[in-house]
Order: structure tokens, then sequence, then C-alpha cells
């Protein structure tokens, strides 16, 4: 083997001297506290840039520590204080709402749900089995969020617990005969639709156009059986009013329908005059199921808890349709886990409440941002007022796939087309707000451009 060169040795008397000065520093010689690593984060780093050949550096400075919170916020935070600095607040707030296994599953173990695991760990305060509808204090809960708003519902009848709407959505469709023809807006949440073609129904659509700001009213001239609606609307982001509502109401008692009402977004309503549920509208109870969620809510995708309102008024041909979903679910399922219940209740706390809006209140300021940049582009949108969704019109008359690789390809933006919620979303996208402010900006900078 050859011996070092001048060159290297240079080199290594520089490195060695930084090592002694990190050493004498406690060890970290220096933190990037106001960037997040990765592949192009720092410009080009030297030991010696006239002596080096081989060059690469993690950061632009030797031995200067970078920032990773993709491992987890917490390690990143406490390594940082210990040297003695502090993580930017630019970072703490973008790896609020972006975040890892472990520390997403440390968000959600709130002090109610280690209180309720250690109730279970316990003979003598042990859950087993409970209520086929749902804890009570739980539903208590749900009853008084309605109740905020006017909406009396019985929490010891009409409110059943569940482990999202998505699953309710589906499984409703066990107290009917295939025979019943299904009416569904277009476009709309692709569940409806394949629930009722897998169940072996006839679907039929009310269409969504940019004419009537996607918000589809009955033909009367048109016979459904079963109806769903979704307010606001995925993927539109479009709210039905009171009167539109109530038209529909109208409808579905001439047909002798049902209305399978999906209100997982109301939260995200701002207009004080728009309708959260349908039963703020007269008549309803008669004719309407209502099914809700706490994933867009409370961010309970992954732990899993949703309700429906099953009114007792509601019957047809004779048969309490209450009485039917409660042996269903008393059949087929076997309740929402007891710690999971703990944990929701929270949320409609006054605590939980305030800050559940709060992460609600910064998803809309991200549709805000996306929708102003769509609007300065000169390109048409619907919602992201009152729904975390942007639904905008494909520039140059492009269908949606098209739309879609031209912003993945050109600008690195991701939407969803339009096309996948229904023949009548061709030539439309879909933008989530469910992003860092970071990404929103970024993301406008580049639609403004359009």
């Amino acid at each position: 083997l050859q011996p070092p060169t001048a060159r290297t040795e240079k080199m290594l008397e520089k490195y060695e001297a930084l090592c002694r000065a990190e050493q004498q520093n406690g060890g970290v010689l220096n933190i990037d506290t106001e960037t997040v690593i990765t592949a192009t984060s720092f410009g080009p780093g030297y030991l010696d840039k006239e002596n080096e050949i081989i060059v690469g550096l993690q950061t632009d400075e030797p031995l200067k520590r970078a920032c990773n919170p993709f491992g987890g916020m917490r390690m990143v935070r406490e390594a940082c204080k210990a040297y003695g600095y502090t993580l930017s607040e630019e970072i703490e707030q973008a790896f609020r709402f972006r975040t890892t296994h472990n520390d997403g599953v440390f968000r959600v173990y709130t002090d109610e749900m280690k209180a309720a695991a250690e109730d279970m760990s316990h003979a003598e305060t042990f859950h087993g089995y409970g209520a086929e509808q749902g804890e009570l204090f739980l539903r208590e809960a749900i009853a008084g969020y309605y109740a905020q708003r006017g909406t009396q519902i019985a929490p010891d009848d009409n409110i059943f617990i569940s482990d999202g709407a998505k699953c309710d959505l589906g499984n409703l469709c066990d107290l009917f005969d295939a025979d019943n023809t299904v009416l569904l807006p277009n476009p709309v949440y692709p569940v409806y639709f394949d629930t009722s073609i897998m169940s072996g129904r006839r679907v039929i659509f009310a269409a969504g156009t940019k004419e009537n700001g996607f918000l589809p009213m009955p033909d009367h001239s048109v016979h459904a059986d079963i109806i769903y609606l979704c307010s606001p609307n995925n993927p539109t982001g479009a709210v039905y009013s009171r009167e539109q509502l109530a038209e529909w109401i109208s409808y579905a008692k001439a047909n002798g329908a049902l209305i399978l009402f999906d209100a997982a977004y109301e939260a995200y309503i701002r207009d004080p005059a728009l309708p959260h549920s349908i039963f703020e509208i007269a008549g309803a109870a008669d004719c309407a199921i209502e099914i809700n969620s706490l994933s867009k809510t409370a961010g309970f995708t992954g732990v899993r808890c949703g309700w429906t309102v099953v009114p007792k008024t509601l019957r047809f041909d004779g048969a309490s349709l209450h009485d039917m979903w409660f042996r269903r679910m008393a059949t087929k399922y076997n309740g929402t886990s007891y710690i999971i219940q703990r944990a929701a209740a929270k949320v409609f706390s006054p605590e939980g409440l305030a800050a559940a809006h709060a992460d609600i209140d910064y998803y809309m300021e991200n549709a805000q941002i996306i929708k102003s940049a769509l609007t300065a582009a000169g390109i048409h949108s619907v919602g992201g007022e009152n729904a975390p969704y942007v639904w905008f019109e494909a520039p140059a008359h492009a269908e949606s796939w098209d739309c879609f690789d031209t912003l993945l390809n050109q600008y690195g933006i991701a939407g969803t087309p339009g096309v996948g919620f229904g023949t009548a979303g061709q030539g439309w996208m879909r933008f989530s707000s469910f992003c860092t402010r970071e990404t929103a900006n970024k993301a406008a900078a580049y639609l403004a451009k359009l």
C-alpha cells in the first residue's frame, strides 16, 4: 500500500483539529436547527476545497450536525436541547402534521386511553363485552355535540358506535333487498358505488356539473329507493344548503326512499348558514340515516371510531330500521374497543374540540392557499371553503389522468384524478389540504404559474 499523500496528510490535520474542537465543545461542534436533512437540503461542504478530490459532507460545514425528524421528533428535540440548541418553530410546526409511526402512536395515547388501558389490566375494573350500541358515555357525548347546534338526538336509542363511517356505509346494505335502486351523486366517494354493485343493486346517478356547483338535485321523474348524499362532498368539497336538503327530503318521502347521509366532513364547515347534519332539516328523522366519523375531525384514521344515527321513527313497510340495525350490529359486530371509545369521548370535551378545531383551522388555511393559487392562475375551482378538498378543472381541457401526469412530472405535485370518483369527474382534479404549510406554499407557488 502507498503511504498517504501530502494532500491527505494536510486534510487529516484539519479534520483532527476539528474533532478536538468538537470534543472541547462537549461533543457537538454545531447543529443546523433550521433545516430538515434530505439529499438536497445542503449545498456542498468541504474540509479543504483546494485539496479535496473526493467530496461529500452531509451538510455544508465540517462536523455540522443535521436534523432528521423522520426518525422521531422527540429524539431530535431532546438531542438539540442536550447541547444547548432549540429546534426551529418551522420544523416543529411541519412535523406536527408529518409524523413517524411511533410518534403517531404516542400522540393518540391520550390520558383517557392510558387510564382506560390501566382499567383493562385489572380484574376489578376490566370491561368485557360492551353495549351493542356502544358505551353510553360516548353516545351521550355525541348527543351533546349535536345539541350544541340545536339538534336533539336521543343517546340511549338512536346512536350506534362503530369503527368508522366506511364500514357502516357498506354494512347498511345488509338491511335491504338487492332489487332496490340506488341513486348516487356523480362524482362522489367510490365506496357508495362499489358496495351497491357488490350487493347486486341497480345504480343510477344524479350528475354534478360545473353549472350546478357539483350539487345535483333530484329529478322527480326518476324513482329511487336508496339515496347516498355526502355533504361536504368528497371529492368536490361542495356543501348542500338547508333548502337543497329539504328538497332531497321531500323527494325521498315522495318515493318512499331512504337517504344515507355521510357527514364525515361536517366539522370543516365554516359558513354558519350551512347545515352540519341532515337532522337539522324538518322531516329527516322519517327518511334518513346519518353516518359520521372521527377520522377527519380528530385524526382517528388509524384508531377507528365512528357513529351512525338511526332514528326510532324511521320505518319502511311497517318495519323499524332502528331495530333491524340494532339486530345487525348485535349479530355481526362485537363493538369498538373500550379504550378507543374513551379517547373518542374526550374529543367532544371543550378541550378536545378546541384541539380538533385548531388542526382543522390549519388545514383550512392550507385549502385557502391552494385555492387562491388556482384562482390566480385563472383555474376554476369549487370547495376549499367549507371542506378540506379543492376540486378544480384541469387546465386546457385536459383529461384527469393527463393533468395528473403533468402536475406530478413537471411540478412534483400529487393530486387525485377526478375521473376516479365517477364519469362526471373527467377533466377535473382533487387537491387535499391535509399537508404541511410548507408543502401547501410550495405547491401554490407552482400552481399560480400554470
